[in-house]
């Protein structure tokens, strides 16, 4: 991906707050993206299947999962994504409050692409976001994924 392309990222959050957090850090970061939505894990499966309301939607480069979610929790929607042939060639990182030992190797073992603890301090979240920008968009050369369903 080239440095100045917008990237599609997919926020799966059911928190507001860490939501508007998430986007604040995102315009602070200077980050080139369209940030997409979905607020519990049926909707996230929906949204990457382009089902329903989101039949329309471009196939995120990244996804950003939070692991408590309502109707379906983070480690189910990650082993879907990473159980599916497509999906799992987008690079999953996992944003969550949980430090639990056992969420963190559960979801290593569901091949999740990082695990991140959200910092609740604004300074320190903008610094985790431009320090994922920096290792994801501009280190690493993602799959092209954009238009593969």
């Amino acid at each position: 991906m080239a440095p100045a392309s917008a990237i599609e990222i997919l926020l799966v959050e059911d928190n507001p707050g860490d939501i508007l957090l998430t986007q604040e850090a995102l315009k602070e970061a200077k980050v080139m993206n369209h940030l997409h939505v979905v607020n519990d894990g049926e909707k996230a499966m929906k949204f990457l299947k382009k089902e329903a309301e989101y039949s329309d939607v471009i196939t995120p480069d990244l996804i950003f999962l939070d692991l408590n979610l309502p109707r379906k929790d983070g480690k189910e929607v990650l082993d879907e994504i990473k159980n599916d042939p497509i999906l799992r060639l987008i690079p999953v990182v996992i944003l969550t409050t949980s430090q639990a030992e056992q969420d963190i190797l559960r979801t290593y073992d569901l091949h999740a692409n990082c695990y991140i603890v959200k910092p609740v301090d604004l300074e320190q979240f903008i610094h985790v976001i431009k320090t994922i920008e920096n290792f994801w968009l501009k280190v690493v050369k993602l799959p092209p994924v954009k238009n593969l369903r």
